[in-house]
């Protein structure tokens, strides 16, 4: 966990938000969150932060890195998309069980 955060401050200092290695960073931080920590809040929110910040300065994108960084971006949304849906269900699953449990009581 020190070891990405140490990076992460280290590639927010020397990193454009576009460049591939500061983007796989935050991938892998997202998803070492979503698997390891099991925190998929905190996963979105990295992941979110980090593609936000590419998208606001994708216009500075070098020819040679172009293709890295729309890779990874696309993987970061990607995992968005599954992990905001995986919360929604969790978080419907939790609506069904609370109700059926409320439900049961009241017979």
């Amino acid at each position: 966990m020190k070891a990405y955060q140490s990076a992460t401050t280290t590639a927010e200092a020397e990193l454009r938000p576009t460049h591939p290695i500061r983007l796989g960073l935050a991938l892998n931080f997202s998803v070492f969150y979503y698997e390891i920590m099991n925190s998929p809040e905190r996963a979105c929110h990295l992941a979110k932060q980090a593609f936000d910040e590419a998208i606001s300065e994708l216009d500075t994108l070098s020819e040679e890195s172009y293709k890295d960084s729309t890779l990874i971006m696309q993987l970061l949304r990607d995992n968005l998309t599954l992990w905001t849906s995986d919360i929604t269900e969790d978080g419907e699953e939790v609506a069904k069980l609370g109700a059926a449990k409320v439900g049961d009581g009241d017979e």
